[in-house]
């Protein structure tokens, strides 16, 4: 039986905080999913990475494997649990199956316990990834995903994406995991939204940006202005004097909450060119009329 070096497989150091080591997991778990990844070995890449996870995310079962690390062993070396070894109080209470017999000799033959236990056992929770658009965020929408897992084959589902989902959360489709054994419950499909760019908004927080493009002498003198929202247009004033840069705020516009975010209007002028004799005598005039110097 061949060490396993747990932080190696996560890619953090030994002395990486709680925090670290769960978003470590995290990111390789999206990776290596059998819904997303297109590279070779991995399904046994997310086994290798649940197991170390496993491992590392409780104190106690952490503590006890870095004192057996402490020894010298490093990856590939050949281990023997030293005598009067218990591990983990005698072993026993791991949902995962799959475990290799290295994590059962360190920690106990809880995880070979639970494979011979004849009572029921819930089934083990998958984790997948969705990408929707800013607008089916906002409002929230149903969309179909297709899941393709080891255990079940492909299915279609429909999920329900609540209004005003934040990028990055998580929805949980209780049921929707892999099945339970012995008549025990299914576990969860844990689906993580990811939001498309949109060319006319930006999310900061709770707030939406969007760049609204007026003439010159909308600037200058002052005007009413059509301007899009996520939840359709609406009138601005535009006062007078605005220049390129300056925002406007709409109040309760933005991203829906407890409390909904403001939209933030950012003005940009956009000059028209000049392309008949008289458009140029126009600005000929203007040139004339104004002592402005923006550079000076």
């Amino acid at each position: 039986m061949q060490f396993k070096d747990y932080y190696d497989i996560l890619g953090v150091k030994p002395d990486a905080t709680d925090a670290e080591i769960k978003r470590a997991y995290r990111k390789l778990a999206r990776k290596y999913h059998p819904d997303v990844s297109k590279e070779a070995g991995a399904e046994d890449k997310i086994k290798e990475v649940n197991e170390a996870y496993e491992a590392l995310k409780d104190a106690e079962r952490r503590g006890e494997y870095d004192q057996l690390r402490a020894g010298g062993y490093r990856a590939g070396d050949d281990f023997r649990p030293p005598p009067n070894w218990q591990g983990r109080q005698g072993g026993g209470g791991f949902e995962e199956a799959d475990f290799s017999d290295f994590f059962e000799s360190v920690f106990g033959r809880g995880a070979g316990a639970a494979r011979g236990r004849s009572g029921p056992r819930r089934g083990t929770d998958l984790q997948a990834r969705i990408t929707i658009d800013l607008a089916s965020a906002f409002s929230g929408a149903r969309e179909r995903i297709t899941l393709r897992d080891p255990v079940q084959g492909e299915r279609t589902l429909e999920v329900k994406i609540p209004a005003g989902i934040e990028p990055g959360k998580q929805i949980r489709l209780s049921g929707q995991g892999n099945p339970g054994s012995a008549g025990g419950p299914a576990g969860d499909l844990l689906l993580e939204v990811g939001v498309r760019e949109d060319g006319r908004f930006k999310l900061d927080g709770q707030n939406v940006i969007a760049v609204v493009p007026i003439t010159p002498w909308e600037a200058a003198l002052g005007a009413t202005v059509k301007v899009p929202t996520l939840a359709g247009e609406v009138e601005l004033r535009v006062p007078a004097g605005s220049n390129t840069g300056s925002k406007l705020r709409l109040r309760g516009r933005g991203w829906p909450g407890k409390v909904a975010g403001d939209q933030i209007v950012v003005l940009e002028i956009q000059t028209p060119r000049a392309e008949t004799d008289e458009q140029k005598r126009i600005y000929e005039s203007m040139a004339s009329s104004f002592d402005f110097k923006p550079r000076g």
